[in-house]
């Protein structure tokens, strides 16, 4: 019985989790919509720049290693609904910005395994076993996930090379980005218009 609560507790609590994240980045798709028609940006000859912002802050988001950041899809989706831009080379320069970004998570987990991981929390064996049991495709599996990005980390820990992480992250972060972005922008028609 207490076994059971414990187990739907936690499930509630990565929902209200997922809500929450979900909440703050429609409100800063939001806020990027509002900031663009109050300023009047022109949506011709914007677009380069656009692709750049994605970049950056996509880079930014996955640089940021045990906080999670989910304004990069905000962003993705401005881009796209907002600045009329290309679904797929948004998803393509966000998902070589992800794994690029993910480095920084590889090389804390490489150069400081005990520091950024207690070997003594329940789920660090467990993806540690799937790194070294199946090696670019547990990698490819973990970066699928969407709450957090915790491949780098578990690659670095399990001393995989830098080239045998980064080759399986990127079709991994451009599916990801893909799904997230096409439901995304599908989800956000549903929604009524903004009065802006």
């Amino acid at each position: 019985m207490v076994m059971e609560r414990l187990k739907q507790n936690k499930w509630l609590k990565i929902m209200l989790y997922i809500v929450a994240l979900s909440g703050v980045s429609y409100g800063f798709y939001v806020l990027l919509q509002y900031l663009t028609a109050y300023l009047g940006i022109p949506e011709e000859g914007f677009a380069p720049i656009v692709y750049l912002i994605v970049f950056g802050v996509t880079l930014l988001a996955n640089a940021a290693i045990f906080v999670p950041v989910v304004f990069h899809i905000s962003i993705m989706l401005w881009a796209i609904g907002q600045c009329n831009c290309n679904l797929v080379l948004v998803v393509l320069v966000a998902s070589v910005a992800g794994a690029l970004g993910e480095i920084t998570g590889y090389y804390a987990g490489y150069l400081g395994k005990r520091i950024v991981l207690a070997e003594s929390t329940p789920w660090y064996n467990r993806f540690v076993g799937w790194m070294q049991r199946y090696g670019p495709w547990g990698i490819f599996l973990v970066s699928l996930q969407p709450l957090t990005d915790i491949a780098g980390l578990l690659a670095g820990a399990s001393k995989l090379p830098l080239w045998k992480f980064l080759l399986p992250c990127w079709p991994a972060k451009f599916i990801k980005y893909f799904v997230i972005c096409y439901f995304g922008g599908e989800i956000l028609n549903i929604l009524p218009p903004l009065p802006f």
